[in-house]
C-alpha cells in the first residue's frame, strides 16, 4: 500500500535569540528539520545548506531504498558544509543538527544527527523515533541520569555530533507507517522546553495539522522560548485520501 503525508511546518525565532538558525522542508515524500549550531558562526548557512542538499531526494523516483538515499544526501550535505567552511575562515566550526524522514510506499526512513527529533503519534500514544546525540543522553544510557534529570541538566543542549564537515555517524531506522499516524519533527527549541506529555496532548487533541503546529509553537512561547523553534506536523493517509 502506498501512503502519503499532509504536512505543515511552522517556525519562530523565540523570545531571546536575535536570529533564526533553523531550517525546514516539507516535500511530497521528504520532511526535514535542521538546527544551525547556536553560538557558532554561520549557523543559518549550515542549516540551509543541509536542507537544500537533502531536498534532491524528494525529486528522485522512489528507489525502494529510502534509508540509503537519505544517507547519501546527508553525506553530500556534509561535503558541501566542509567546502563552505574552506571558502571562509569565519565559518570555521559552523554546523547543524538534522532530523529527516523519507516516505517509501508504506514505510519511511528516519535519520538524525544531533538533538532534533522525530516523534510518532499512533492510536493516541506518542513515541520518540530518534535518539539524541547529546552529552546528557549518553549519561542516561549509562544509567547516570534519569530522563527527567536530563531535561533539567545545565548541559542538556551539548550535542556530541553534528553535520560539520567531519566524520559522520548518523542514526537511521526504517518505520512501518499506517494511515492515521501523525508524525512530528522538531528542533530542540520545542523538546527541551515543552514536556513530552504536553507535546503528546497537543498532537492528540488538535486534529488540524496547521493548527497543531501553531499550538506547539505557542506552547514553546509560553515556556519562555529561549531558543529558535521549528516543527513539522505530518498526517499519514492513503495516497488517494
Amino acid at each position: 500500500m502506498t501512503l502519503a503525508v499532509r504536512a505543515v511546518s511552522a517556525t519562530d525565532q523565540g523570545l531571546v535569540r536575535a536570529n533564526n538558525e533553523d531550517s525546514a522542508f516539507v516535500g511530497a515524500r521528504l520532511l526535514v528539520v535542521a538546527d544551525g549550531m547556536g553560538g557558532l558562526p554561520a549557523g543559518e548557512l549550515a542549516s540551509d545548506i543541509l536542507v537544500r542538499a537533502l531536498t534532491v531526494v524528494d525529486d528522485m523516483p522512489d528507489t525502494g531504498e529510502p534509508l540509503q538515499d537519505l544517507l547519501a544526501a546527508l553525506r553530500s550535505a556534509n561535503e558541501q558544509i566542509e567546502a563552505a567552511v574552506a571558502d571562509d575562515d569565519a565559518r570555521d566550526g559552523m554546523g547543524s543538527t538534522v532530523t529527516a524522514l523519507l516516505l517509501s510506499g508504506d514505510r519511511a526512513a528516519a535519520v538524525n544527527i544531533g538533538d532534533s527529533r522525530c516523534y510518532l503519534l499512533r492510536e493516541a500514544r506518542m513515541t520518540q523515533l530518534t535518539r539524541d546525540d547529546t552529552y546528557v543522553q549518553a549519561l542516561v544510557d549509562q544509567g547516570v541520569l534519569t530522563a527527567a534529570d536530563a531535561r533539567r541538566h545545565p548541559q542538556r543542549a551539548l550535542v556530541t555530533q553534528a553535520v560539520q564537515g567531519g566524520p559522520l555517524r548518523p542514526t537511521g531506522r526504517m518505520i512501518d507507517l499506517r494511515a492515521g499516524d501523525r508524525l512530528l519533527l522538531c528542533s530542540d527549541g520545542l523538546s527541551d522546553y515543552v514536556e513530552d506529555a504536553v507535546i503528546e496532548e497537543t498532537l492528540r487533541d488538535t486534529p488540524d495539522a496547521g493548527e497543531c503546529a501553531a499550538r506547539l509553537i505557542a506552547r514553546t512561547l509560553d515556556a519562555g522560548a529561549p531558543d529558535n523553534v521549528t516543527v513539522i506536523v505530518a498526517d499519514v493517509r492513503g495516497a488517494q485520501g
